[in-house]
């Protein structure tokens, strides 16, 4: 048997190879350094490559490599549908690849370096963007989550978001790229301008911030269950773990997503039990609700319930695919069959609000509760900051990726949405990891995936009209690099239309010496 040439090309296994090594930034091998130069070897072969074509070849077998081993972790829910989702998604990677090349390719001239060192990171974050879309899995392993640790670094999330640590991390990588290949000192001089600007940036943006207020502190219990056989189990797990928070003072209990599967608009007697904690502990218990309403559909709902009953609840409106719904299920409907895909599609929520409760003091605490998946979407936490929420409550249930790094990726989130935000972050997980942030991203306490308990953390709340720059700006990064992707694609395909000998517009170009 003759195997196709594309596939004996070592060169392009070498990209695939390449594209994973981005992914020990991310929890939990937690290398969030090497992120600053983790793309060189992959950019390295694009450039390198015998023309574009060739060049968007690599490319996407670098995004593929990248996407099937940071998400390596879904093979119980979509199985050999992992597989595709690589090489869909990393076809986005194929035109990383193509600019790289075009721009990087030798010999070197002053002007191409300064388009590389724009150019490229706008395409990185805008094929992160496109991937981002609820519709196609959400915005999971965009490359600036790998910051995480880092709050100073995270500076620049409180002004664009994840989307401009991603920018800066690839500048960077762009930057050591040329000073490792480059010889001619002005080239490397820009590389080292390039390079030492975005490892600062961050930093400095942190430090002109200013420092937040002492303000009000609400005192939060984050339940974790920890593994349990079942539903009925899992309950009486959470309310025994509850019941020992009685005398302490509580503003707020969280339990984890999917924590009772009783409707509790219908279940008087699971509602009876909540009310009576409630009242034991002296404060507001929010639950995860996956039940079966009265329409005889199944929503994942956030019920905010204390000893006078519900008083609101907001139900989860963007579905986890295949986890929680399998888009085209007429057509992908099998992979059920192979998988644990969702046997039958959730029901999702209308539009998202804020909950509203009182701290001990009977002072107002609007927060913004989210459930799970929805702590991957920046936008989602940003529209609960602006709509005025004190902090941001997520519940979660990582209970079949126990044993993957997904429960430590999806936790570390929380960093980027404080800074983004600047509102402190919690996170209640049935089975790990449950954690808790301040407003500038920093980890207050954590419990992990072979721990369960109560996590009881005090929080420095943000003032109701707080914004941070993110929040009133919104997404302009990857608007920004979508346009300059846009233009640099229209200027290319100008060149290419151009007959030989015509001018094209400018002047040509002379290699720096």
């Amino acid at each position: 048997m003759h195997l196709p040439a594309s596939l004996r090309q070592p060169a392009r296994y070498a990209s695939s190879a390449a594209g994973a090594l981005p992914v020990l930034t991310f929890p939990a091998a937690g290398l969030g350094w090497l992120a600053w130069v983790a793309l060189v070897p992959g950019l390295e072969l694009m450039r390198r490559a015998a023309g574009g074509r060739e060049a968007a070849v690599r490319g996407w077998w670098f995004g593929a490599g990248f996407i099937l081993t940071a998400m390596y972790w879904l093979v119980p829910s979509i199985g050999p549908g992992l597989l595709a989702l690589a090489v869909v998604f990393g076809a986005l990677q194929g035109l990383v690849g193509l600019a790289t090349h075009r721009l990087l390719h030798p010999p070197l001239t002053t002007r191409r370096t300064v388009l590389a060192l724009l150019v490229i990171p706008s395409v990185w974050v805008s094929t992160e963007f496109v991937r981002s879309w609820h519709a196609l899995g959400g915005p999971w392993a965009l490359l600036g989550a790998s910051q995480w640790q880092h709050p100073a670094v995270l500076g620049l999330a409180s002004v664009g978001g994840a989307w401009l640590v991603s920018a800066a991390v690839v500048t960077a990588n762009v930057g050591v790229l040329i000073l490792l290949t480059e010889r001619r000192l002005q080239l490397r001089v820009l590389a080292a301008f390039a390079v030492t600007a975005t490892l600062l940036a961050g930093p400095l943006l942190f430090a002109a911030q200013r420092a937040p207020a002492p303000g009000d502190i609400a005192t939060v219990a984050l339940v974790q269950p920890g593994q349990t056989p079942g539903p009925e189990e899992r309950l009486a797990a959470g309310e025994r773990i509850t019941t020992a928070l009685t005398g302490r003072p509580l503003d707020l209990v969280v339990w984890g997503e999917s924590s009772t599967t009783a409707d509790l608009d219908r279940d008087r007697e699971t509602l009876a039990r909540l009310r009576r904690l409630s009242a034991s502990t002296r404060s507001p218990l929010l639950v995860g609700e996956d039940a079966r309403k009265a329409d005889g559909k199944i929503s994942k709902d956030a019920v905010l319930v204390t000893p006078d009953g519900v008083t609101e609840r907001y139900r989860k409106i963007r579905l986890v695919p295949f986890g929680e719904y399998v888009p085209f299920r007429p057509v992908l409907g099998w992979l059920t069959g192979v998988s644990k895909a969702a046997g039958e599609n959730r029901a999702p929520g209308a539009a998202f609000h804020l909950l509203h409760t009182a701290d001990r003091a009977g002072r107002p605490l609007p927060f913004g509760a989210l459930i799970c998946f929805e702590s991957t979407f920046p936008d989602m936490s940003r529209v609960a900051a602006a709509d005025g929420a004190r902090m941001i409550v997520y519940q979660s249930a990582t209970s079949t990726f126990q044993s993957s790094w997904a429960p430590q990726q999806h936790a570390s989130l929380g960093a980027l949405r404080a800074a983004e935000t600047g509102r402190p972050v919690v996170q209640a997980a049935l089975t790990g990891e449950s954690v808790a942030y301040d407003r500038q991203g920093r980890r207050l306490a954590s419990l992990g995936t072979g721990d369960s308990g109560a996590l009881t953390v005090a929080l420095p709340l943000a003032d109701p009209g707080a914004r941070t720059w993110y929040v009133r700006l919104g997404d302009w990064v990857p608007y920004t690099a979508a346009a300059v992707t846009l233009a640099a694609a229209v200027a290319e395909l100008r060149r290419r239309r151009a007959p030989q000998g015509q001018p094209t517009g400018r002047q040509p170009e002379v290699p720096a010496r």
